[in-house]
């Protein structure tokens, strides 16, 4: 027996290392038709871990002090040595991170991921959502700039909304009256220790929960059900490693092109993932012409925006705008289909799927205009069937025709 060997042995002893190699990667066995669209869960990971790497850096030099911060996140810029290139990774990484997570999900309302025995691990990744979302927006006043404080004042005020507890809720998360120093520090130790710990143990959570009902994939066909009868290893499985690790590293590298190119060419995007406002220091006496999130929250924004005030309260629309991110826990059981993979649906659903994501794209853009009657109307539009598409689910689901799934992976 090698040292080596005797190493492995010796911490076997004490850590099931090779134990947890073999369940996860080895010998865990994934359906061997995969394909592009599941590039995109080992991509969220990658981003996961720039954003953490790149964080830490950024944390030595900045200052959460409503004096300082800003022209902190200048000095990074500007001073330290290769500083901008991590701060333009960190703000490029945050769009590219609700990129590869939004193609993700896609990917589960397409092929049916969500549908058991995978409602946990939906679910969990509902959850890991929700949490990046926070993070975002925890994160986007950190520069202290003038969209971040004006946008945290518009979306903190939504809190207020909220009957009888708005007030004094919307007051507890600023710690202050108004958005100020005190709401500075306390984002910021959400953002950099609370929140990436939560996010951490979600995304374990949700590995742990997918490897132990197994991977879905482009049919819908469970390949645990067919299984040779010496190993028992399934029969339409291949395993993880090294064939996906592999395929993985294609996508990682493809990914890497795509996002050097933004980094390096531009990391603004158009105003997109940098706003020109957010270039100017924080100035709560001059608010900017027109306040938008970021274009990864506009889809919500535009579907705030586009329920009336009730009695010149806004808390109809914070509740649809709520409403709307919570039926997506509600998926597995809305889905009353026979198969799971588009591949096999009917019409109805394909139609209802591209009429959801038309509705998803075209309020993301709305969400990034002012406000204008027109505007509001096409808003009002899309809001109803983004909501219909999950009201309706158990009925166009259940009548909708569908084609026999094949007793094996078809490739």
């Amino acid at each position: 027996m090698s040292a080596m060997q005797k190493l492995m042995g010796w911490i076997d002893d004490r850590l099931p290392l090779t134990a947890t190699y073999k369940a996860h990667l080895s010998e865990y066995y994934a359906p061997k038709n995969f394909n592009f669209w599941y590039f995109f869960g080992s991509l969220a990971l990658l981003v996961l871990v720039i954003q953490i790497v790149t964080g830490i850096f950024l944390t030595m030099n900045y200052k959460p002090d409503a004096e300082l911060a800003f022209l902190s996140v200048e000095y990074i810029m500007r001073d330290v040595e290769w500083g901008w290139l991590i701060r333009y990774i960190h703000s490029t990484g945050a769009s590219m991170f609700f990129v590869v997570v939004y193609l993700h999900m896609f990917r589960g309302l397409m092929y049916g991921s969500y549908r058991k025995p995978r409602e946990l691990i939906w679910i969990f990744g509902v959850l890991i959502y929700l949490m990046l979302m926070a993070e975002a927006f925890l994160g986007y006043l950190l520069p202290w700039g003038q969209m971040s404080y004006w946008g945290a004042q518009v979306i903190v005020n939504l809190f207020a909304a909220v009957p009888i507890i708005g007030e004094d809720l919307s007051i507890w998360i600023r710690g202050d009256y108004v958005i100020s120093d005190a709401t500075l520090n306390r984002f910021f130790a959400f953002h950099v220790i609370a929140l990436p710990l939560v996010l951490i143990a979600l995304v374990v959570v949700h590995l742990v929960a997918l490897h132990e009902v197994g991977s879905n994939n482009p049919d819908g066909v469970e390949i645990k059900k067919k299984k040779d009868p010496k190993t028992g290893i399934p029969l339409d499985g291949i395993p993880f490693h090294p064939y996906y690790t592999v395929k993985d590293i294609v996508g990682v590298v493809v990914f890497l092109m795509v996002f050097s190119a933004i980094l390096f060419f531009a990391p603004e995007m158009g105003g997109y993932f940098l706003e020109a406002a957010n270039f100017v220091p924080a100035d709560p006496l001059k608010t900017p012409e027109h306040i938008a999130p970021l274009w990864y929250f506009t889809p919500f924004y535009a579907i705030l925006r586009a329920v009336p005030p009730l009695f010149g309260s806004q808390f109809p629309g914070v509740v649809a705008m709520g409403l709307s991110i919570v039926l997506l826990f509600f998926l597995p059981w809305l889905d009353r289909g026979k198969v799971k993979s588009i591949r096999y649906r009917g019409p109805i659903y394909k139609v209802f799927l591209a009429a959801f994501i038309i509705s998803f794209i075209g309020l993301g853009y709305l969400g990034l205009l002012p406000s204008t009657p027109v505007a509001t109307i096409f808003a009002q539009v899309f809001s109803v069937i983004y909501f219909l598409f999950f009201l309706l689910m158990p009925w166009y689901t259940s009548i909708d025709k569908t084609k026999p799934e094949p007793e094996r992976v078809t490739g």
